[in-house]
């Protein structure tokens, strides 16, 4: 448990062992959240800093590959509608 001021203007900081703990860095988003207990702060977490976290053994498929697949779905689309 850690205590923290609020400033005049409603401002509190984030203890640094806890910045680390979620790698916060001071461009990250939070969503506040009234609780029965009292507030909670969840970070907002960017999807495109996760690039590259997910280790897969799979190839990735091909430019052509996936516009040929597309192309298909579309003409398939198409022909039901």
């Amino acid at each position: 448990m850690y205590t923290v001021s609020i400033t005049s203007q409603g401002q509190i900081s984030i203890p640094a062992k806890l910045r680390g703990l979620f790698n916060l860095k001071s461009t990250n988003k939070a969503t506040v959240i009234s609780t029965e207990d009292g507030i909670l702060i969840k970070p907002i977490v960017d999807f495109l800093e996760l690039s590259g976290s997910l280790i897969t053994n799979k190839k990735s498929l091909s430019n052509s590959i996936i516009h040929e697949s597309f192309s298909k779905s579309m003409a398939n689309r198409k022909k039901r509608s």
